[in-house]
Protein backbone atom coordinates (compact mmCIF):
# COMPACT_ATOMS: atom_id res chain seq x y z
CA UNK A 1 0.00 0.00 0.00
CA UNK A 2 2.06 3.11 -1.25
CA UNK A 3 1.39 6.22 0.50
CA UNK A 4 1.78 9.25 -1.12
CA UNK A 5 1.50 12.76 0.51
CA UNK A 6 0.38 16.06 -1.51
CA UNK A 7 1.63 19.36 -0.51
CA UNK A 8 -0.60 21.63 -1.91
CA UNK A 9 -1.36 25.19 -2.31
CA UNK A 10 -4.84 26.12 -3.30
CA UNK A 11 -7.24 22.86 -3.68
CA UNK A 12 -9.79 22.83 -6.88
CA UNK A 13 -12.48 20.38 -7.33
CA UNK A 14 -10.79 19.27 -10.37
CA UNK A 15 -8.06 17.83 -8.78
CA UNK A 16 -9.78 15.65 -5.95
CA UNK A 17 -11.65 13.86 -8.98
CA UNK A 18 -8.31 12.62 -9.64
CA UNK A 19 -7.84 11.70 -5.70
CA UNK A 20 -10.83 10.01 -5.98
CA UNK A 21 -10.22 7.72 -8.94
CA UNK A 22 -6.49 6.94 -7.24
CA UNK A 23 -8.24 5.59 -4.34
CA UNK A 24 -10.87 3.57 -6.67
CA UNK A 25 -7.90 2.09 -9.07
CA UNK A 26 -5.42 1.66 -6.06
CA UNK A 27 -4.87 1.07 -2.31
CA UNK A 28 -2.70 4.45 -1.67
CA UNK A 29 -2.28 5.87 1.56
CA UNK A 30 -3.59 9.22 0.48
CA UNK A 31 -2.97 12.85 2.97
CA UNK A 32 -3.32 16.29 1.92
CA UNK A 33 -1.80 19.08 3.22
CA UNK A 34 -3.59 22.04 1.77
CA UNK A 35 -3.24 26.04 2.12
CA UNK A 36 -6.87 27.72 3.01
CA UNK A 37 -9.46 27.94 0.47
CA UNK A 38 -9.33 31.14 -1.43
CA UNK A 39 -12.50 33.73 -0.13
CA UNK A 40 -12.46 34.64 -3.88
CA UNK A 41 -12.91 31.04 -5.41
CA UNK A 42 -14.91 30.03 -2.42
CA UNK A 43 -14.65 26.07 -3.60
CA UNK A 44 -17.01 23.45 -1.16
CA UNK A 45 -14.86 20.32 -1.09
CA UNK A 46 -15.94 16.74 0.38
CA UNK A 47 -13.41 14.65 1.76
CA UNK A 48 -13.92 10.65 2.38
CA UNK A 49 -12.63 9.05 4.87
CA UNK A 50 -9.89 7.49 2.86
CA UNK A 51 -8.11 10.99 2.81
CA UNK A 52 -6.55 12.43 5.50
CA UNK A 53 -6.40 16.20 5.17
CA UNK A 54 -4.00 18.66 7.11
CA UNK A 55 -4.10 22.36 7.59
CA UNK A 56 -0.61 24.02 6.23
CA UNK A 57 -1.38 26.94 8.95
CA UNK A 58 -1.42 24.82 11.63
CA UNK A 59 1.97 23.34 11.32
CA UNK A 60 5.46 25.25 11.76
CA UNK A 61 8.35 23.94 10.21
CA UNK A 62 8.74 21.23 12.91
CA UNK A 63 5.47 20.37 13.18
CA UNK A 64 5.60 19.73 9.03
CA UNK A 65 8.79 17.60 9.15
CA UNK A 66 7.47 15.42 12.02
CA UNK A 67 4.44 14.55 10.16
CA UNK A 68 5.92 13.30 6.99
CA UNK A 69 8.61 11.73 8.89
CA UNK A 70 6.00 9.99 10.82
CA UNK A 71 4.09 9.29 7.42
CA UNK A 72 6.84 7.73 5.78
CA UNK A 73 5.87 8.71 2.29
CA UNK A 74 6.72 6.43 -1.01
CA UNK A 75 5.63 9.53 -3.28
CA UNK A 76 5.74 13.15 -2.09
CA UNK A 77 4.10 15.47 -4.79
CA UNK A 78 4.31 19.27 -4.41
CA UNK A 79 2.54 22.23 -6.24
CA UNK A 80 5.43 25.00 -6.85
CA UNK A 81 8.37 26.10 -4.92
CA UNK A 82 7.25 28.90 -3.06
CA UNK A 83 6.52 27.41 0.48
CA UNK A 84 9.51 27.04 1.73
CA UNK A 85 8.11 24.68 4.68
CA UNK A 86 7.54 22.15 1.76
CA UNK A 87 10.89 22.30 -0.22
CA UNK A 88 12.40 21.49 3.13
CA UNK A 89 10.61 18.36 3.02
CA UNK A 90 11.45 17.94 -0.50
CA UNK A 91 15.20 18.05 0.08
CA UNK A 92 15.19 15.42 3.01
CA UNK A 93 13.49 13.00 0.93
CA UNK A 94 14.56 13.41 -2.50
CA UNK A 95 17.36 11.06 -2.23
CA UNK A 96 14.90 8.57 -1.05
CA UNK A 97 11.81 8.61 -2.82
CA UNK A 98 10.35 10.36 -6.03
CA UNK A 99 9.55 13.35 -5.12
CA UNK A 100 7.36 15.49 -8.20
CA UNK A 101 7.14 19.28 -8.46
CA UNK A 102 4.15 20.25 -10.33
CA UNK A 103 3.95 23.72 -11.91
CA UNK A 104 2.38 25.22 -14.83
CA UNK A 105 4.49 28.03 -16.01
CA UNK A 106 4.53 28.22 -19.94
CA UNK A 107 7.80 29.07 -21.92
CA UNK A 108 8.33 31.65 -23.00
CA UNK A 109 11.87 32.83 -23.48
CA UNK A 110 11.97 35.53 -20.97
CA UNK A 111 14.82 37.04 -19.71
CA UNK A 112 13.61 35.42 -16.34
CA UNK A 113 13.33 32.26 -17.70
CA UNK A 114 16.47 31.84 -19.08
CA UNK A 115 17.80 32.77 -15.16
CA UNK A 116 15.75 30.34 -14.08
CA UNK A 117 17.35 27.64 -16.38
CA UNK A 118 20.76 28.54 -15.53
CA UNK A 119 20.12 28.53 -11.57
CA UNK A 120 17.67 25.25 -11.64
CA UNK A 121 20.67 23.39 -10.15
CA UNK A 122 20.65 25.44 -6.92
CA UNK A 123 16.94 26.30 -6.81
CA UNK A 124 14.91 23.44 -8.24
CA UNK A 125 17.12 20.13 -8.56
CA UNK A 126 18.42 19.54 -4.84
CA UNK A 127 14.46 19.30 -4.27
CA UNK A 128 12.95 17.30 -7.00
CA UNK A 129 13.18 14.29 -9.13
CA UNK A 130 10.52 14.31 -11.14
CA UNK A 131 8.07 17.05 -12.58
CA UNK A 132 4.07 17.02 -13.72
CA UNK A 133 2.88 19.35 -15.67
CA UNK A 134 -0.10 20.10 -17.83
CA UNK A 135 0.95 19.99 -21.15
CA UNK A 136 3.15 20.80 -23.98
CA UNK A 137 3.78 24.48 -23.32
CA UNK A 138 5.27 23.40 -20.08
CA UNK A 139 7.20 20.13 -21.46
CA UNK A 140 9.44 22.48 -22.77
CA UNK A 141 9.93 24.52 -19.76
CA UNK A 142 10.75 21.64 -18.07
CA UNK A 143 13.28 20.17 -20.81
CA UNK A 144 15.30 23.57 -20.04
CA UNK A 145 15.28 23.42 -16.55
CA UNK A 146 17.06 20.38 -16.66
CA UNK A 147 14.30 17.43 -16.10
CA UNK A 148 15.21 14.44 -17.95
CA UNK A 149 11.95 13.43 -20.35
CA UNK A 150 11.73 10.22 -18.53
CA UNK A 151 11.11 12.34 -15.47
CA UNK A 152 8.43 14.71 -16.98
CA UNK A 153 4.67 13.52 -16.61
CA UNK A 154 2.23 15.18 -18.01
CA UNK A 155 -1.98 16.05 -18.13
CA UNK A 156 -1.36 16.95 -14.50
CA UNK A 157 -4.43 18.90 -14.46
CA UNK A 158 -7.51 17.01 -15.69
CA UNK A 159 -11.12 18.06 -15.30
CA UNK A 160 -13.92 15.48 -13.58
CA UNK A 161 -14.12 13.90 -17.91
CA UNK A 162 -16.83 11.60 -16.92
CA UNK A 163 -18.82 13.84 -15.26
CA UNK A 164 -18.71 16.53 -17.48
CA UNK A 165 -19.42 14.24 -20.46
CA UNK A 166 -21.88 13.18 -18.68
CA UNK A 167 -23.61 16.83 -18.73
CA UNK A 168 -23.69 16.76 -22.38
CA UNK A 169 -24.98 13.14 -23.13
CA UNK A 170 -28.02 14.41 -20.83
CA UNK A 171 -28.18 17.86 -22.80
CA UNK A 172 -27.54 16.76 -26.07
CA UNK A 173 -30.99 15.86 -27.36
CA UNK A 174 -32.85 19.48 -25.93
CA UNK A 175 -29.26 21.28 -28.27
CA UNK A 176 -30.14 19.00 -31.45
CA UNK A 177 -33.45 20.66 -31.12
CA UNK A 178 -33.08 23.75 -30.01
CA UNK A 179 -29.62 24.81 -30.11
CA UNK A 180 -29.25 27.81 -27.10
CA UNK A 181 -27.47 30.68 -28.82
CA UNK A 182 -25.83 31.93 -25.83
CA UNK A 183 -21.67 31.99 -25.09
CA UNK A 184 -20.58 31.34 -21.71
CA UNK A 185 -17.80 32.48 -19.86
CA UNK A 186 -16.61 30.99 -16.28
CA UNK A 187 -13.72 32.56 -14.66
CA UNK A 188 -12.82 35.67 -12.04
CA UNK A 189 -13.68 38.83 -12.37
CA UNK A 190 -10.26 40.17 -12.24
CA UNK A 191 -7.81 42.13 -15.46
CA UNK A 192 -5.84 39.32 -16.24
CA UNK A 193 -8.86 37.46 -17.04
CA UNK A 194 -10.23 39.79 -20.06
CA UNK A 195 -13.28 40.26 -19.02
CA UNK A 196 -13.67 43.69 -20.12
CA UNK A 197 -12.49 43.12 -23.21
CA UNK A 198 -15.16 40.21 -23.71
CA UNK A 199 -17.75 42.48 -22.43
CA UNK A 200 -16.95 45.47 -25.00
CA UNK A 201 -16.10 43.07 -27.32
CA UNK A 202 -20.03 41.29 -27.11
CA UNK A 203 -21.78 44.75 -26.96
CA UNK A 204 -20.30 45.60 -29.94
CA UNK A 205 -20.68 42.31 -31.80
CA UNK A 206 -24.65 42.79 -30.13
CA UNK A 207 -24.87 46.58 -31.61
CA UNK A 208 -24.03 45.64 -35.62
CA UNK A 209 -25.16 42.60 -35.79
CA UNK A 210 -28.55 42.73 -33.44
CA UNK A 211 -28.70 39.12 -33.31
CA UNK A 212 -30.53 36.96 -30.16
CA UNK A 213 -27.20 35.42 -28.86
CA UNK A 214 -26.71 36.30 -25.46
CA UNK A 215 -23.84 35.93 -22.99
CA UNK A 216 -23.62 34.10 -19.76
CA UNK A 217 -21.07 35.00 -17.07
CA UNK A 218 -20.55 33.04 -13.86
CA UNK A 219 -18.24 34.24 -11.49
CA UNK A 220 -17.06 37.01 -9.28
CA UNK A 221 -13.81 39.61 -8.54
CA UNK A 222 -13.06 43.04 -8.18
CA UNK A 223 -14.28 44.33 -11.89
CA UNK A 224 -17.91 46.03 -11.83
CA UNK A 225 -20.04 44.35 -14.43
CA UNK A 226 -21.47 45.99 -17.38
CA UNK A 227 -25.39 46.16 -17.20
CA UNK A 228 -26.70 45.32 -20.97
CA UNK A 229 -30.14 43.52 -21.72
CA UNK A 230 -28.23 40.60 -23.38
CA UNK A 231 -25.15 40.00 -20.70
CA UNK A 232 -26.31 38.21 -17.43
CA UNK A 233 -24.18 37.66 -14.19
CA UNK A 234 -25.05 35.02 -12.24
CA UNK A 235 -22.30 34.89 -9.79
CA UNK A 236 -19.47 32.57 -8.39
CA UNK A 237 -21.45 28.78 -8.81
CA UNK A 238 -20.17 25.63 -7.30
CA UNK A 239 -18.71 22.86 -10.09
CA UNK A 240 -21.57 20.83 -8.73
CA UNK A 241 -24.12 22.96 -9.73
CA UNK A 242 -23.32 24.04 -13.20
CA UNK A 243 -25.72 21.49 -14.83
CA UNK A 244 -28.18 24.19 -15.62
CA UNK A 245 -25.85 26.80 -17.40
CA UNK A 246 -24.73 23.78 -19.37
CA UNK A 247 -28.14 23.15 -20.58
CA UNK A 248 -28.87 26.29 -21.66
CA UNK A 249 -25.94 27.31 -23.21
CA UNK A 250 -24.01 26.76 -25.97
CA UNK A 251 -20.41 28.07 -26.70
CA UNK A 252 -17.44 28.20 -24.30
CA UNK A 253 -15.31 31.88 -24.37
CA UNK A 254 -12.68 32.37 -22.10
CA UNK A 255 -10.78 35.78 -23.25
CA UNK A 256 -7.38 35.77 -20.79
CA UNK A 257 -4.81 37.50 -21.02
CA UNK A 258 -2.54 35.19 -18.90
CA UNK A 259 -3.82 31.97 -18.29
CA UNK A 260 -1.07 29.25 -18.34
CA UNK A 261 -3.65 25.99 -18.56
CA UNK A 262 -7.03 26.61 -17.76
CA UNK A 263 -8.98 23.28 -16.92
CA UNK A 264 -12.61 25.14 -17.34
CA UNK A 265 -11.93 24.61 -20.86
CA UNK A 266 -10.85 21.15 -20.70
CA UNK A 267 -13.97 20.91 -18.73
CA UNK A 268 -16.24 22.32 -21.37
CA UNK A 269 -14.95 20.43 -24.44
CA UNK A 270 -15.81 17.51 -22.36
CA UNK A 271 -19.19 18.62 -21.79
CA UNK A 272 -18.93 19.42 -25.92
CA UNK A 273 -19.05 22.91 -26.28
CA UNK A 274 -17.19 24.77 -29.31
CA UNK A 275 -14.09 26.85 -27.78
CA UNK A 276 -13.39 30.27 -27.96
CA UNK A 277 -10.53 31.27 -26.46
CA UNK A 278 -7.62 34.07 -26.28
CA UNK A 279 -4.03 32.55 -27.62
CA UNK A 280 -2.73 33.29 -23.96
CA UNK A 281 -4.50 29.68 -22.56
CA UNK A 282 -2.29 26.76 -22.35
CA UNK A 283 -4.60 24.76 -22.66
CA UNK A 284 -5.15 25.12 -26.41
CA UNK A 285 -2.55 23.22 -27.51
CA UNK A 286 -4.83 20.16 -25.74
CA UNK A 287 -7.88 20.64 -27.03
CA UNK A 288 -8.27 23.52 -29.23
CA UNK A 289 -8.07 23.26 -33.27
CA UNK A 290 -8.74 26.39 -35.01
CA UNK A 291 -11.43 26.29 -37.46
CA UNK A 292 -12.16 22.93 -36.39
CA UNK A 293 -13.90 22.57 -32.89
CA UNK A 294 -13.22 26.53 -32.05
CA UNK A 295 -11.40 29.74 -33.08
CA UNK A 296 -8.52 31.37 -31.15
CA UNK A 297 -8.65 35.02 -30.83
CA UNK A 298 -5.56 38.09 -29.83
CA UNK A 299 -5.53 38.36 -26.08
CA UNK A 300 -6.63 42.30 -25.28
CA UNK A 301 -8.08 43.02 -28.12
CA UNK A 302 -11.85 43.42 -28.24
CA UNK A 303 -11.62 43.43 -32.34
CA UNK A 304 -10.12 40.19 -32.32
CA UNK A 305 -13.21 38.43 -29.96
CA UNK A 306 -15.77 40.65 -31.94
CA UNK A 307 -14.35 38.37 -35.25
CA UNK A 308 -14.44 35.07 -33.25
CA UNK A 309 -17.93 35.83 -32.27
CA UNK A 310 -19.27 36.64 -35.39
CA UNK A 311 -18.18 32.95 -37.25
CA UNK A 312 -20.00 31.60 -34.57
CA UNK A 313 -23.16 32.77 -35.31
CA UNK A 314 -22.58 31.93 -38.77
CA UNK A 315 -22.68 28.29 -37.75
CA UNK A 316 -26.05 26.55 -37.57
CA UNK A 317 -26.87 24.09 -35.15
CA UNK A 318 -25.88 20.60 -36.80
CA UNK A 319 -22.14 22.52 -36.72
CA UNK A 320 -22.41 23.64 -33.79
CA UNK A 321 -23.02 20.02 -32.60
CA UNK A 322 -20.33 19.06 -34.73
CA UNK A 323 -17.74 21.19 -32.88
CA UNK A 324 -18.44 19.76 -29.49
CA UNK A 325 -18.29 16.51 -30.40
CA UNK A 326 -14.90 17.12 -31.75
CA UNK A 327 -13.95 19.01 -28.48
CA UNK A 328 -15.24 15.75 -26.39
CA UNK A 329 -12.65 13.99 -28.72
CA UNK A 330 -9.82 15.87 -27.66
CA UNK A 331 -11.13 16.39 -23.82
CA UNK A 332 -10.46 12.30 -23.21
CA UNK A 333 -7.13 12.90 -24.30
CA UNK A 334 -6.36 13.67 -20.47
CA UNK A 335 -8.88 11.95 -17.54
CA UNK A 336 -8.57 11.13 -14.01
CA UNK A 337 -7.93 7.59 -14.82
CA UNK A 338 -5.02 8.79 -17.07
CA UNK A 339 -3.55 11.05 -14.55
CA UNK A 340 -3.90 7.97 -12.06
CA UNK A 341 -1.19 5.82 -14.45
CA UNK A 342 1.31 9.05 -14.79
CA UNK A 343 1.44 9.07 -10.86
CA UNK A 344 1.95 4.85 -10.15
CA UNK A 345 4.33 5.44 -12.87
CA UNK A 346 7.15 6.81 -10.88
CA UNK A 347 6.53 3.81 -8.25
CA UNK A 348 8.28 1.06 -11.50
CA UNK A 349 10.99 3.68 -12.31
CA UNK A 350 12.18 3.96 -8.47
Amino acid sequence: MPKIIFLYTELAGYFLSCINELLLKSEAEIHIIRWPVNSEAPFHFEFTEKIRVYNRHELDGNKLISLVNEIKPDIIYCSGWVDKGYLKVCRSYRSHVPVIVGFDNQWQGTIKQYLGTLLSFKKIHPYFNYCWVPGKPQFEFALRLGFKSSHILTGFYSANYDWFHSLYTKSREHKLQHYPKRFIYVGRYYDFKGVEEMWKAFIQFDKRLNTDWELWCLGAGSIKPPEHPKIKHFGFVQPSELEPYIRQTGVFILPSRFEPWGVVVHEFAAAGFPLLCSRAVGANSAFLEEGVNGYAFEPNDSLSIEKVLEKITEKNSKELIEMGEISIKKASQITPKKWVESLMSVLKKK
